[in-house]
């Protein structure tokens, strides 16, 4: 990774993102307009403290923001965090693409080479 894309990508932030069970609980509250651990445990293979401490990686990260609801907080997507996020897989995915066109200008020059 460049210097540049690597001094703008937050490795916390990737790691929360990173797990498939904190991206489907963002989905999920994005669709929802925002949630509890209760109800997003019922659309969830976990139980309610596995998402209970998924949301606290979450909000560490501010993906997400808790206000109290009750006996629960209900949870809401930062939307600006998001867009931070995405932005960084953006520059990331740019920085990768431009390295596999160089390996691969490379080996074809290799192969040419080789038929000569």
């Amino acid at each position: 990774m460049s210097a540049v894309v690597a001094e703008g990508v937050d490795d916390e932030l990737w790691s929360a993102v990173g797990d498939p069970t904190r991206r489907r609980m963002l989905d999920l509250l994005l669709a929802g307009g925002g949630g509890t651990a209760t109800a997003l445990s019922q659309h969830l293979p976990v139980t309610r403290q596995a998402v209970a401490k998924h949301l606290a990686v979450l909000d560490r990260v501010g993906l997400v923001t808790a206000a109290p609801a009750g006996r629960e907080k209900r949870y809401q997507v930062d939307e600006a965090q998001l867009a931070r996020a995405v932005a960084q897989l953006t520059a990331v995915g740019t920085a990768w693409d431009a390295r596999l066109q160089r390996i691969k200008r490379i080996a074809e020059a290799i192969e040419r080479a080789q038929q000569d």
